[in-house]
């Protein structure tokens, strides 16, 4: 029987490994870059076309590389940053494996024009599918210039999954800004189809934050530092007010290398529990600087897993850090006991008389009634009895209400039942007084308040158990989903229009979020460099923080990946009707009770809101009487 196991070439071993060093457009600027960095580039100038799926080219002024050494660069496992497995251990460079520049040519068409500082010439060079093509003397600037072309043009079924260039040019700009948060000293400057994205010059550590997040991220930012004979920490945290529920900053970087740790992660969350409500996210820039000796990033090629001998005690004094910080900055409540100084405030005694004091009298006239007067020949107004009007408004409680069947048809099927049941929909409310102008009729059932949460009422079958905050959710969430759907939002002008700031990666969304918005009821002007102007809001958005809002929404989109017209309505209509519904623990009138559960009732959907979220539960007279036998 002949062999049958053989070596593969070395194109076809290249690609496979490839794969887990190049996995998008991204991957290529994030080694490029480190490459770069690692040459002791103080400028480094990075321009994208398509994403990344046409051209990726990064030029920087380092050392550059001879012919021999840019010819060895993308030999496989060529490097110049170790020579010994002990190096593994000491590492001060961003790149070891030497894999990066071997990957990218496997799967690309690469050029290299490179000089070395001093030299009168430099290399050009060309490799195709890790075929070198052409090489020959050229006169360039001293540094390197890689130009990264078609990726992936030879692995068809790759280039075939890769998302589209919003996505991706999203994930070159998360993997820039990981770089240049580590490395505030060197120049560097993002171009995409020949438009610059960012420019960031040379500058201190908190300088380099806000020139990436924009200025008004500054006020929001509180200094931490501890030092000990394990670790040294420094860097920012977010004061408590500024975290939220989605888009928070939240980046670790050790020995100038951005990872990812969620035990690390835990501690910060740790030092601000009972700081910020749960569910939200503080941002957080947290710097470690320790013995190389003392972590192994040797573990995946993407290098952001790392694994410290000392994790515990490190631990321990990451979260002391932001405890102190967040102590410092007054975050923290403190019960302050001093009463000197203090001043004394009389306390009233009925029994105790001043002496030629005495409390002023008033005349009442016990017969005038505002609501009676005499007609003059004068007063052309018509008179009102408003007794009959008052019982006019108790006699429609009872009017026009939902058939009692179909609303218990509607909770036990998540079917929408179409059969209208009054003529007018529920226009969307404003919070401040719940349904005060709406045709909607209340319902004439008994129900109460329970520990300003729930709303119980009784229906033929049983008694229903309402949680007010996502019955209001589900309700306004219907309306502005139907108000997008139909494209007839209204709007109301803002007298002092605001500002709202986004990042690089935050922007490359919006266009796709534009239309809904204006749908919806948002009036945006673009002011460039990421800055939008509020000029109009939706109607009964009053009090609402727009801006906070359209961060949420955009942080929202970025998250779950929305894809379709409808979807992002869909996710639009549901952070608007976060935004506004009225929270848990809101007294409510009977007038307001009623309301809400007769728009309820008319919801197609009266059991789950949008996120999947119980709204009503039914108690039935069988489980009842089972509870007293």
């Amino acid at each position: 029987m002949s062999d049958i196991i053989h070596l593969l070439p070395d194109s076809i071993a290249n690609q496979i490994a490839a794969g887990e060093v190049i996995q998008r457009p991204a991957s290529v600027v994030k080694e490029l870059v480190e490459n770069a960095i690692d040459a002791g580039a103080t400028q480094i100038q990075i321009l994208i076309k398509d994403a990344g799926k046409t051209l990726v080219q990064v030029i920087d002024n380092g050392k550059g590389m001879s012919e021999t050494d840019a010819r060895m660069a993308f030999e496989r496992h060529a490097t110049s940053k170790i020579s010994k497995a002990d190096d593994l251990f000491s590492l001060h460079t961003m790149g070891f494996r030497g894999e990066a520049l071997a990957s990218i040519a496997a799967v690309a068409q690469v050029e290299l024009r490179t000089r070395q500082k001093g030299a009168d010439l430099g290399t050009r060079l060309e490799i195709f599918g890790s075929q070198l093509q052409h090489i020959e003397e050229d006169a360039c600037p001293e540094g390197s210039i890689f130009s990264v072309k078609n990726l992936f043009y030879n692995v068809p079924a790759r280039r075939k999954f890769l998302k589209t260039n919003d996505t991706e040019f999203r994930n070159i700009i998360t993997e820039f800004e990981r770089i240049a948060l580590v490395n505030p000293s060197v120049s560097m400057s993002l171009y995409h189809n020949d438009t610059e994205i960012l420019n960031l010059p040379e500058s201190g550590l908190r300088q380099r934050i806000v020139n990436v997040y924009g200025k008004n991220l500054n006020q929001k930012l509180l200094s931490v530092e501890a030092e000990s004979s394990l670790v040294s920490i420094n860097g920012f945290v977010g004061k408590p007010e500024t975290a939220k529920k989605r888009g928070a900053l939240q980046y670790f970087f050790v020995n100038g290398r951005f990872m990812k740790h969620p035990y690390f992660h835990k501690a910060v969350m740790q030092a601000y529990d009972q700081l910020i409500p749960a569910g939200e996210m503080p941002s957080y820039f947290i710097y470690f600087n320790l013995d190389p000796a003392t972590i192994d990033v040797n573990i995946h090629p993407t290098k952001t897993e790392i694994k410290f001998e000392n994790e515990q005690p490190i631990w321990q004094i990451l979260l002391a850090a932001v405890r102190e910080t967040l102590a410092k900055s007054s975050a923290i409540p403190t019960i302050d006991f001093d009463v000197e100084g203090a001043i004394d405030i009389p306390v009233y005694n009925p029994e105790k008389k001043i002496s030629g004091n005495e409390s002023p009298k008033v005349q009442i006239h016990s017969e005038y009634n505002p609501f009676k007067r005499e007609a003059t020949p004068s007063d052309t107004r018509p008179s009102f009895d408003w007794t009959e009007l008052y019982q006019s408004f108790e006699a429609d409680r009872s009017a026009v209400l939902p058939d009692e069947e179909i609303v218990e048809k509607k909770i036990g099927s998540a079917i929408p039942i179409e059969k209208e049941i009054i003529e007018k929909p529920v226009q969307p409310a404003e919070e401040k007084v719940l349904f005060t102008n709406t045709s909607v009729q209340p319902v004439a059932k008994p129900c109460f308040q329970y520990k300003n949460r729930y709303l119980v009422t009784t229906l033929k079958s049983g008694m229903a158990i309402i949680d007010q905050h996502r019955a209001h959710l589900q309700i306004l969430f219907e309306q502005y989903q139907k108000s997008i759907r139909q494209q007839k939002a209204a709007s109301q002008q803002m007298l002092f229009p605001a500002i709202v700031d986004f990042t690089p990666a935050e922007e490359t969304i919006l266009p796709l979020l534009l239309e809904d918005l204006s749908y919806s009821g948002f009036d945006l002007s673009n002011l460039g460099g990421g800055s939008y102007s509020i000029n109009g809001i939706p109607d009964g958005m009053e009090g609402v923080d727009c801006v906070t809002l359209l961060k949420d929404i955009v942080a929202k989109a970025i998250d779950t990946g929305c894809k379709g017209n409808e979807e992002i309505g869909d996710m639009i209509a549901f952070s608007m009707a976060s935004a506004q519904a009225i929270p848990v623990g809101k007294v409510l009138s009977s007038e307001e009770m009623d309301h809400l559960l007769a728009s309820l009732f008319l919801c197609s959907n009266m059991n789950l809101t949008p996120d999947g979220k119980t709204i009503l539960s039914m108690l039935t007279d069988d489980e009842l009487e089972n509870r007293f036998h």
